[in-house]
């Protein structure tokens, strides 16, 4: 498998590399380390995190999925939890 790269790539190598089966990150955690503001829809649109990034082909959604995870947003708390798939 070849790398993962792009805006995101530091949040896959994040999750990639953690040995827990859940990782509760907050929105700003998700910030530091893609390095910059998550999209307005992040934070008011649970589909931002729960779509399918086979078909979407959107790269935030891949850098948990070819990480092995799913992503389950509490958009109240602003914290997501990244579950071992």
């Amino acid at each position: 498998m070849r790398p993962f790269t792009g805006a995101y790539a530091l949040l896959y190598k994040y999750l990639k590399n953690r040995y827990a089966d859940t990782v509760v990150l907050t929105f700003s955690q998700n910030e530091d380390l893609i390095g910059s503001r998550l999209p307005e829809q992040a934070s008011r649109q649970r589909e931002w995190w729960t779509g399918d990034a086979t078909t979407s082909g959107s790269s935030h959604s891949q850098a948990w999925t070819v990480a092995k995870r799913t992503a389950s947003p509490n958009l109240l708390a602003r914290t997501v939890a990244f579950d071992r798939a």
